[in-house]
């Protein structure tokens, strides 16, 4: 089977990241022929080259353009793939028109997120909407996201992401990482994410500087770039500024979780509804403990009070108590983060995530 694959871009990010697992998956398939579609020339994952499969780049200058309908049309006209599998709203309505002329079954993968309340009027939620006419399945990576995006029943797929093990297989010494940020703390205290309004680290933050004024046996870091870092720092008073470290963006990101005794995902649900968190996954992976915003697709991968602790959003204060007590009882800790491992093996592997879609594809090529 031939799958043409179409995303707007390959920047850092859970989409793209997500998109890279799939196609590591896939192609041990025999049956198996993918081409790659970016709109755009930014290739933050450059392993996308060695993978062995087509990739072309269809950039869209200006950003609207409409030739790149035409453009598209003919690449499908010469490569005639079975199937046309987005990975976002605008290279699914790309994929449109070709999908209709061509008569070429269109798989809509652009639920990565689920919003709380979007009314008739927004846009995220109007434009997904205009392409489930045109899609034969609609994939979402959480079930939440599915029925926020109001996905129709008979189209609605969901398939969770997948966690390559081979992202852990080379970690730096713990020493070393430790001695790299100056940490000499017993216990680390960690969030993974960008500083965008969709990540709540002012919540982080403050739960940090509650957590400090009771012990000094834990340094608390943030790992991300974005417009929100520097006024973020300015919340950490001065005599407090070593226990609180903003790493900046990082490459080797697994190596720095390695060293958290607990991870934390805090979610500005005012903007912003996880999908299934690639930075929860990572912290399951490593056998973390994992504090989190419940709602959206964290519900669906953290079982409150076994791998992790789910905090209602903006808890300051309940997000600082559940850091303590699991400081405080680290044997528990060290249970939840086995279970996690335990519940990321079975439920979102790479394999468990690359059988689904190949799945799919057979299931709608029948």
């Amino acid at each position: 089977m031939k799958v043409l694959l179409l995303i707007d871009s390959l920047v850092s990010g859970g989409r793209e990241r997500r998109l890279i697992e799939m196609i590591k998956g896939l192609i041990d398939y025999a049956d198996v022929q993918l081409h790659l579609v970016v709109f755009s020339d930014k290739i933050h994952y450059q392993e996308v080259y060695g993978f062995g499969i087509p990739v072309t780049i269809l950039k869209r200058v200006p950003k609207r353009n409409p030739m790149i309908f035409y453009r598209l049309y003919r690449l499908c006209r010469n490569y005639k793939p079975d199937l046309i599998h987005t990975w976002g709203t605008m290279s699914a309505i790309w994929a449109i028109p070709s999908s209709i002329v061509l008569n070429i079954k269109l798989i809509n993968g652009n639920i990565t997120d689920a919003p709380k309340n979007m009314n008739f009027f927004d846009q995220r939620l109007f434009r997904a909407r205009l392409t489930y006419p045109f899609s034969k399945v609609v994939v979402g990576n959480s079930w939440a996201g599915l029925k926020e995006y109001k996905v129709p029943d008979k189209k609605a797929v969901c398939i969770y992401n997948g966690f390559d093990d081979n992202r852990i297989s080379n970690l730096k010494e713990k020493s070393e990482v430790r001695k790299g940020f100056n940490i000499s703390t017993k216990n680390i205290v960690g969030m993974v994410g960008a500083f965008f309004d969709r990540k709540d680290y002012k919540t982080y933050i403050e739960a940090a500087l509650l957590v400090l004024k009771q012990r000094k046996d834990v340094t608390f870091i943030a790992v991300g770039g974005g417009p929100n870092l520097q006024q973020c720092k300015e919340m950490v008073p001065p005599e407090q500024v070593s226990y609180c470290i903003f790493t900046g963006l990082q490459k080797d990101v697994e190596s720095i979780i390695n060293i958290f005794d607990i991870g934390v995902l805090a979610t500005n649900d005012r903007v912003h509804g996880e999908g299934i968190s690639n930075a929860i996954l990572e912290y399951m992976a490593l056998r973390k403990p994992t504090i989190a915003t419940s709602g959206g697709g964290t519900d669906e991968i953290v079982e409150h009070s076994k791998t992790g602790i789910l905090v209602e959003p903006a808890d300051v204060q309940t997000m600082a108590n559940q850091v303590v007590y699991l400081l405080d009882n680290p044997d528990f800790a060290k249970k939840m983060g086995n279970e996690g491992r335990n519940r990321l093996n079975r439920m979102f592997s790479l394999p468990a995530m690359t059988s689904e879609y190949y799945g799919l594809y057979l299931k709608l090529l029948k």
